[in-house]
């Protein structure tokens, strides 16, 4: 109920956005309609439209945004018609006659009737084709609900939410429409107003249709909204949640709203030992099941009841993940060491991008880390939701009766995890377990990070999350464009070359297009991808203009070429002297590259 109020409030609050603007000529056109049969249609279509529109597009991932595409430009088709036809009155009565008589029939009513001029098809319509093109600013309260989707896949719940908003806008444009029909009435009372008027909400509807097609709307409208409106919503967040608990067990955990949280870097204690005795460990809830994985790998399905006797930890993990790739050697070590005194290590691996669902790309990511655990491929989130799980990684180590008994957010912490797993083995065996701990070799982009140094965050490329973009322009969502960079300051990035970018990442449309970005950290990761067909693309990185030389990461070499094979995270610097400020640049000599996201190490 917290959610769908904020949502209702978040969505009201948008009538005082500019990114409500451009569809104000479509709703104002309806201003001199019956409520019932002009307005409310209109608006009910718009409001339906956008939550279904929004759902799908949680749901169904790149297909849907494509099929959205495609609905925009014949929505934006049909309002450019409806434009015209206010503008040009003898188009009107061209194009009304089969609409008008469309309308009689479903509405069961004669054409001669004098309610045919207000059916409320007609309305609906407009209203719908509005929805679809409405792409309304997200602040704070919508980019809570999106990022809700995003991690916990579409359900009645998150279309609720968008319903919410909807309704919230739909309301305050309601406000706004009977005002304007007070102030249209009084227009049309003077001499010759009601010509004029007509042609100048057409001329209205004609402009925000070429606004929209632009993508105006959600470019230099989304920055001017960054003030007022968006710092109103975060207050109402604020309020709503200032009294919530920081989460202490399991089943607390989806109580925190942290979007963005899904590379968490936790700076926790990495050293061999263990200063001080173990805290107790308090029962922080049940182990729930693990049904839902849509394959399991290195085992046959596993169920809380076949785990009933063991010591077991469940690790939430993605394969992108820099901090989940550099806490796998520990993993690998623990399962290793302690398969034989009753420890089970189960992997649950969850996707952040779409491209992590591939049961494929897993597979091949499991056999490129060397688990010989078992892993569950939970693509559809239904372990993590039943964890109420909300980071990457995050460890829960269960007791022999299946009570949860510790958990671990974030890389780090180390030491303190094995004296866990020592302490649980100890007390299901009723044996003394040796309290050595282990201290793995690892290499590349699995060895520990230089945590001192980094002072740059992880930064994703897509619109939907993307911060400290600095390419002149603003960014052009879901369309080709020509990107320059210039000189940057610390932690903003660019890119150059003609490149589409959608709500996860960045699309080389012609080869030799760069990503740079100045960055203070010892490494240096990319997620990247290669061409939509499979084809591998060839890059080339510099660090202040020059090659790498030693400076170069795993996966390029001294002269700083490489090749995106695979969509995979790439080390692509690591900086072997002192660790200093630099620029980062990656030039892709062939097209298709996809680019989602830096981290740092």
């Amino acid at each position: 109920m917290t959610l769908l109020l904020l949502a209702y409030l978040g969505g009201a609050l948008t009538i005082l956005s500019p990114c409500i603007l451009p569809v104000l000529p479509f709703v104002l056109s309806r201003s001199g309609q019956p409520f019932l049969r002009g307005r409310l249609p209109m608006l009910a279509g718009m409001a339906l439209t956008f939550a279904a529109v929004a759902s799908l597009a949680s749901a169904g991932g790149a297909w849907a945004v494509r099929a959205n595409a495609y609905g925009r430009i014949g929505a934006l088709a049909l309002l450019a018609v409806f434009g015209l036809s206010l503008l040009v009155p003898r188009v009107a009565d061209t194009l009304a006659r089969p609409a008008v008589a469309l309308g009689n029939r479903l509405a069961g009513r004669a054409a001669s009737t004098p309610e045919a001029s207000a059916s409320p098809w007609g309305s609906l319509l407009l209203g719908i084709a509005t929805g679809m093109l409405w792409a309304p600013c997200a602040g704070p309260i919508l980019g809570l609900v999106l990022t809700g989707a995003a991690l916990n896949g579409a359900s009645v719940s998150t279309s609720l939410a968008l319903a919410a908003y909807a309704a919230g806008a739909a309301t305050s444009l309601a406000a706004a429409l009977g005002l304007g029909g007070g102030v249209f009435a009084a227009m049309k009372r003077s001499l010759g107003a009601s010509e004029w008027l007509r042609r100048g909400l057409g001329a209205g509807v004609l402009g925000s249709v070429v606004v929209i097609g632009l993508g105006a709307d959600t470019g230099l409208l989304a920055r001017w909204s960054a003030g007022g409106p968006a710092r109103l919503e975060q207050a109402l967040v604020d309020a709503l949640h200032r009294d919530r608990p920081a989460p202490q067990a399991a089943n607390d955990v989806a109580d925190v709203a942290a979007p963005g949280n899904g590379m968490l870097l936790a700076a926790n204690d990495t050293r061999v030992g263990f200063p001080g005795p173990l805290p107790a460990l308090p029962v922080e809830g049940r182990l729930p099941a693990l049904d839902g994985a849509v394959q399991w790998l290195n085992s046959p399905p596993l169920s809380r009841e076949q785990l009933q006797g063991k010591v077991t930890l469940v690790y939430f993990w993605t394969y992108s993940c820099i901090n989940c790739i550099r806490t796998l050697p520990y993993l690998r070590a623990w399962a290793d060491k302690y398969k034989d005194q009753g420890l089970t290590v189960v992997g649950v691996h969850t996707p952040e991008f779409a491209f992590e669902k591939s049961t494929d790309n897993v597979k091949r990511a499991v056999a490129d880390f060397r688990i010989g655990f078992p892993v569950a491929v939970d693509s559809d989130y239904r372990i993590w939701r039943a964890f109420h799980n909300s980071y990457w990684p995050a460890a829960y180590f269960v007791d022999a009766r299946g009570n949860i008994r510790h958990h671990q957010f974030g890389e780090g912490g180390y030491a303190n995890s094995e004296r866990v797993i020592q302490t649980l083995l100890a007390e299901a065996s009723g044996r003394t377990v040796a309290s050595d701990v282990v201290s793995p070799d690892a290499a590349g982009a699995q060895a520990a990070p230089d945590l001192r140094n980094v002072r740059s965050d992880e930064t994703y490329i897509g619109y939907s999350q993307a911060t400290n973009f600095a390419s002149p322009g603003e960014m052009r969502p879901d369309a080709p464009r020509q990107y320059t960079v210039g000189k940057l300051l610390l932690n903003e990035w660019g890119l150059s070359g003609q490149w589409t970018v959608g709500p996860e990442q960045a699309t080389l449309d012609r080869a030799d297009g760069t990503i740079r970005y100045r960055f203070h950290a010892r490494d240096l990761h990319l997620v990247l991808g290669p061409a939509a067909n499979g084809q591998a693309v060839r890059f080339v990185v510099t660090i202040d203009g020059k090659p790498p030389g030693k400076n170069h990461g795993a996966d390029t070499d001294a002269g700083g070429n490489g090749a995106v094979t695979q969509t995979r995270l790439y080390q692509l610097v690591r900086q072997a002297g002192e660790v200093g400020e630099h620029t980062f640049e990656i030039r892709f000599l062939d097209p298709g590259a996809q680019a989602y996201a830096f981290t740092f190490g």
